[in-house]
């Protein structure tokens, strides 16, 4: 697939504006590492432009203080975190059905309100595959959203649902870490 500026115009009949200004539903996926941190770097953007915008970790415990959870405080965004453990690692349950439920009745509540204008749905991809949260609701809230609200989902193994409906998915790959050799995450680093 060619990649740069298409020599094309979209035969959607849409302005540039109104292309501009279309809800985009954006995908971090993969076994590499930086899912998170790219969003959180879209989150950054967002703020820039002064939109609302709104975080929902899915998996990580209110235990863990992470930096990009300070700096966002620090920013005035909306930080919600509905998990017990450190992200996918299995050595305990990750998070409870009760709590991925109360999460997404949140963030449905949010959309319909159009409370963000952008909403980062980090690592919420367990909780799909996991079955607590079901694939075919998703899709549909995520598809009927009102206005222009921009969502991004983050996480391992995206259901194939979403990222059929995703205006962009990257997959990150990962190559070389050092949890390969049994070593620890680093601060600043991991979180």
């Amino acid at each position: 697939m060619p990649q740069g500026k298409p020599d094309t115009v979209p035969d959607d009949g849409l302005t540039t504006r109104q292309r501009r200004a279309k809800p985009r539903l954006v995908v971090h996926t993969g076994d590499g590492k930086g899912k998170s941190t790219a969003a959180f770097g879209l989150m950054l953007r967002g703020w820039a432009q002064g939109w609302p915008v709104g975080v929902y970790q899915f998996v990580k415990s209110s235990k863990w203080q992470v930096g990009e959870e300070k700096a966002a405080a620090q920013l005035g965004v909306d930080w919600h975190k509905l998990g017990s453990s450190w992200s996918w690692i299995q050595r305990e349950q990750a998070t409870g059905e009760e709590l991925a439920a109360q999460g997404w009745a949140d963030v449905r509540a949010a959309l319909a309100e159009e409370r963000y204008r952008l909403l980062v749905l980090d690592e919420f991809t367990y909780v799909m595959t996991r079955g607590w949260v079901p694939v075919a609701e998703v899709v549909e809230t995520l598809r009927s959203r009102p206005g222009t609200q921009h969502v991004v989902v983050t996480g391992r193994n995206c259901p194939p649902e979403i990222i059929e409906i995703a205006d962009i998915v990257t997959e990150m790959t990962k190559r070389k870490h050092p949890f390969d050799v049994g070593e620890k995450g680093q601060r600043g680093i991991e979180w």
